[in-house]
């Protein structure tokens, strides 16, 4: 089975980071998607303290992702990057789901 979503080397090294700078054990991370900005769903980022039985799971390099089965079908096949340039850094997702996103950029829709 093809894992939802997969993480460019940056992602991978930012969230180890990530979860090193955090100062408690975790397992990894949790990606999922809330409803809510004017387009209608959000990516979330959360550290993963515990397995929640119905989640996928992979390890790349070291680092545990979990996708929330609830996001499943809206982010197959996505991208997950970090960028980081003079102005701003953070997460991004390439989702060739998406039919719009919003002008902030903080949600979309599919």
């Amino acid at each position: 089975m093809k894992f939802p979503i997969t993480l460019t080397e940056q992602a991978v090294h930012r969230v180890r980071a990530l979860l090193e700078e955090r100062g408690k054990p975790s397992l990894g991370i949790r990606i999922g998607v809330n409803t809510k900005g004017c387009s209608g769903l959000s990516y979330t980022l959360e550290f993963a303290d515990e397995l929640n039985s119905f989640d996928d799971s992979l390890t790349i390099d070291g680092v545990t992702v979990f996708i929330d089965p609830k996001a499943t079908l809206f982010i197959i096949g996505t991208e997950m990057d970090f960028v980081e340039d003079k102005m701003q850094s953070g997460f991004t997702f390439n989702n060739p789901n998406e039919k719009g996103r919003c002008g902030c950029g903080k949600s979309f829709n599919v």
